[in-house]
Formats: structure tokens, C-alpha cells, sequence
């Protein structure tokens, strides 16, 4: 299985793609539009700001080959890579994303309090619960309710449409940790740093048949 890992500077590619290829993929890091046409499956990673992220794609040229993709093969997000799917961020004062999806990216209240009543610490970073998956969808078979995954932010993603929300994660509050659309599926937490359950997901993914 091809598996176009995409770089446009901003997404952690070293320990996604081993942990890809760990888990059966034949993973190319690349911007090359031809490479991304020709593999199988496509994983959009991300870290940092928006801003730079939104600047990185759009000099890489990256932002056009995933809305192409989007419509025409499987499509795995990670982090700020799921956040740039949708319409706008908070973050920065305010950047335009993707607009994939419909909704916002809203930054975590430093205010909200956890279930022992102390107010939570931003960014959320560390291992958390993950539930509410739909266990007969493929992408998360083999792993449990409530499994623990990492996540490392200090935004969230809010969809406009619950119907696209695929699992949640408490942090204050509840919040958006993946959606699923059609052949899009994104994650706010970093499957590649959530050892045994996040190399199922991604072996989930790279044997997903759409």
C-alpha cells in the first residue's frame, strides 16, 4: 500500500512515517504532486501554528493537492492537520484554513476546571481517554473505548456537523478528537506518539478499503 506522507514543513514526518511503515505501508515523504497522485493513500500531519502551517502549504502547494484528494482516495489527518480542514482558526487572531470541513478551530478556556476542580493546564498535552467511536466503522476496530491516546495542542476543533465527530475527549469539557467524512478521517491526537493504540489505528487505516 502507497502511503504519500506529506511535507510542507510543518508535520512530524520522521516518527509518522516509521510508525506507518511499522505498520505494512511503503511511505513516501513528499510534496511531488505526481507521487501523491500515484499513491494509494494520503496522511496530511502537522504541527505548530496555523499561520505557518496555512503559509507552508500554500508555498508547497500542498493545500490544492489535498482538497484534490479529498474527492478521489482515503485521507488521514493529524493534529493541526485535521484543524486545517476546517473553515477558520482562532488561533493568530484569526487564519483562514482549508475549508474541507465546516466549522471552527476554537482555543481551549483556561478556565474550564477538570473533574478534581482545577483549572486545566493549556496546552492539553499528554496521554487522554478517547471514546464515543463507532465500533462497526473499520478505522477503529481492535481498539477500546476509551483507550488512551497523546495529544499535544491548545486548540480544538468544533464541526458544524455533530454527525462528522468520530470520537471525544474530555478536557474540561468535552471536545472534538477525530472526524470521520466519507473517505476523510482525522485525528487530533497524534496516533504515531500513542504506541499500541495509535499503530492499530494507523495499521486501520493503511488496510482501509473504501
Amino acid at each position: 500500500m502507497k502511503v504519500a506522507l506529506l511535507d510542507y514543513g510543518m508535520g512530524n514526518l520522521h516518527s509518522a512515517g516509521k510508525a506507518l511503515s511499522a505498520v505494512g505501508a511503503d511511505v513516501s515523504i513528499t510534496n511531488d504532486p505526481k507521487v501523491v497522485a500515484a499513491a494509494d493513500k494520503i496522511v496530511f500531519p502537522g504541527v505548530g501554528a496555523m499561520r505557518d502551517c496555512m503559509a507552508g502549504m500554500a508555498a508547497a502547494g500542498i493545500d490544492d493537492v489535498v482538497r484534490d484528494a479529498i474527492f478521489n482516495k482515503p485521507v488521514m489527518a493529524i493534529c493541526v492537520g485535521m484543524q486545517a480542514l476546517f473553515e477558520q482558526s482562532a488561533e493568530n487572531g484569526g487564519t483562514n484554513c482549508l475549508g474541507i470541513l465546516n466549522g471552527s478551530v476554537e482555543a481551549f478556556d483556561p478556565m474550564w476546571t477538570d473533574k478534581q476542580g482545577s483549572t486545566i493546564k493549556v496546552p492539553h498535552m499528554g496521554w487522554n481517554t478517547v471514546s464515543g467511536m463507532d465500533f462497526h466503522h473499520p478505522l477503529w476496530r481492535g481498539i477500546d473505548d476509551h483507550a488512551y491516546f497523546y495529544f499535544v495542542h491548545s486548540y480544538y476543533c468544533a464541526p458544524a456537523d455533530s454527525a462528522q465527530v468520530a470520537a471525544v475527549c474530555d478536557y474540561g469539557q468535552p471536545f472534538c478528537a477525530s472526524v470521520i467524512q466519507d473517505n476523510l478521517f482525522a485525528t487530533q491526537f497524534h496516533p504515531e506518539k500513542s504506541h499500541t493504540a495509535g499503530l492499530q489505528l494507523l495499521k486501520n487505516f493503511v488496510e482501509w478499503d473504501i
